[in-house]
C-alpha cells in the first residue's frame, strides 16, 4: 500500500506562459513565488488558516499542453523503496527524479509513474515547505488547492489503483465518477468517465459563498467563460463557479465542502447519485464540459420551450 499524505501541486504544459501567468496572478488569484528557466511556480494556501506552508501548488511550463501531472506527498519519506516496489509489481512505470528534476519540483526525492489510464502522477518525499506569507495576485479568498479530477478512460479500474495500491478511499460515486479521498476532506482525486487521460479540472477552496459569487460575477465581467454555476454539489455540499483557462483547463473555486473524519471512517458507507436525477448541482446549473456533468435531457427540454 503506498499511503499517501495529501495531494501537492498539479505540473501544467503551455504554449503561452507569460499568458499563463497573468491568468494564474490577475484572474485565479494565486500568488507567483518563483521563475525558474521555462517554469512558473504559483502557491494559493493561507499558512495562518490550516497550517499549510506548501512551496508551491501550481506549476506552468513551456511545453505541450497536454503534459499534465499532479505531485502526491507521502506519509512516510522512508517509503520510496516500498512505493518503487509496489508500482513495479502493479506493472506501472517508475521512474526516480534525478536531482535536476527534483530541484525543479522543488523535493528532496520523488517516483514518476502514471495510472492505468496514463493520468502522469509523482509521488513526493520530504517536498519543500515555505514560512512566508501568501499573497494572492487579486483578493478572491483562496484558502487553499483542494483537489484535481482526472479523465479516466475506465474508472472501475482505476479507482481499484487508487484504493488498491494507493490509501484512497471511495467518498461517492455521480453516475460512473468516482470521488476518493486522501485525508479527510470528502475528495482530494475525482475520476471523470472520458476516452483519455489528463486533468480535468483543477480546485481552489474560498472562505465563504460570498466569495463565490463575487468571482462569479468578477469573472462574468472580464469575459472569462464560466463552465459551470453557480451551484451546489449534492455530494460533497459545496457550492462552486468552475471557469475556463489556458490551454482550456478549467478551474474551480468552491466552499463548505464535506469532511469524513477518522472516527466516522470505520461507518462511512459511499453513496450512489444519479446523474440524470441529480445533474451534479442541487440548484439547477447546467455545462456541455468534458467531464462535467450534462445537462439532462427533460431538463433541457424545458429549458428550450422557456
Amino acid at each position: 500500500m503506498i499511503n499517501l499524505h495529501d495531494i501537492r501541486y498539479a505540473r501544467l504544459g503551455t504554449q503561452d506562459l507569460e499568458g499563463a501567468i497573468r491568468f494564474a496572478t490577475d484572474i485565479v488569484g494565486l500568488q507567483l513565488v518563483a521563475r525558474e528557466g521555462n517554469a512558473a511556480y504559483f502557491r494559493s494556501d493561507k499558512a495562518e488558516v490550516r497550517g499549510d506552508t506548501r512551496d508551491h501548488t501550481l506549476v506552468y511550463f513551456e511545453g505541450d499542453p497536454a503534459d499534465q501531472t499532479i505531485g502526491l506527498e507521502l506519509i512516510d519519506p522512508e517509503d520510496m523503496d516500498t512505493v518503487a516496489a509496489a508500482l513495479e509489481q502493479a506493472g506501472r512505470p517508475v521512474h526516480v527524479g534525478t536531482k535536476a528534476k527534483c530541484d525543479s519540483r522543488r523535493t528532496r526525492a520523488f517516483i514518476a509513474s502514471s495510472d492505468p489510464s496514463g493520468n502522469k502522477i509523482e509521488i513526493l518525499a520530504r517536498p519543500y515547505n515555505s514560512g512566508s506569507k501568501f499573497f494572492p495576485g487579486r483578493q478572491v479568498g483562496i484558502t487553499n488547492f483542494s483537489h484535481v479530477a482526472l479523465f479516466s478512460t475506465d474508472t472501475r479500474r482505476d479507482t481499484e489503483f487508487w484504493t488498491q495500491l494507493v490509501n484512497a478511499r471511495v467518498s461517492d460515486w455521480l453516475g460512473e465518477a468516482t470521488f476518493l479521498r486522501i485525508g479527510t476532506v470528502h475528495h482530494s482525486v475525482v475520476l471523470m468517465p472520458s476516452s483519455r487521460p489528463g486533468i480535468q479540472h483543477i480546485n481552489h477552496q474560498v472562505e465563504d459563498i460570498d466569495d463565490v459569487m463575487q468571482s462569479y460575477y468578477w469573472l462574468k465581467q472580464r469575459g472569462v467563460k464560466i463552465v459551470y454555476g453557480p451551484g451546489r454539489h449534492p455530494i460533497s455540499t459545496a457550492m462552486m463557479v468552475y471557469f475556463e483557462g489556458p490551454d482550456g483547463m478549467v478551474y474551480e473555486y468552491s466552499v463548505g465542502v464535506k469532511h469524513i473524519l477518522p472516527e466516522q471512517e470505520a461507518t462511512y458507507r459511499p453513496r450512489q447519485f444519479s446523474l440524470e436525477a441529480y445533474n451534479g448541482d442541487m440548484w439547477g446549473s447546467f455545462t456541455e464540459t468534458e467531464g462535467l456533468p450534462r445537462e439532462p435531457a427533460a431538463a433541457a427540454k424545458i429549458r428550450l420551450v422557456v
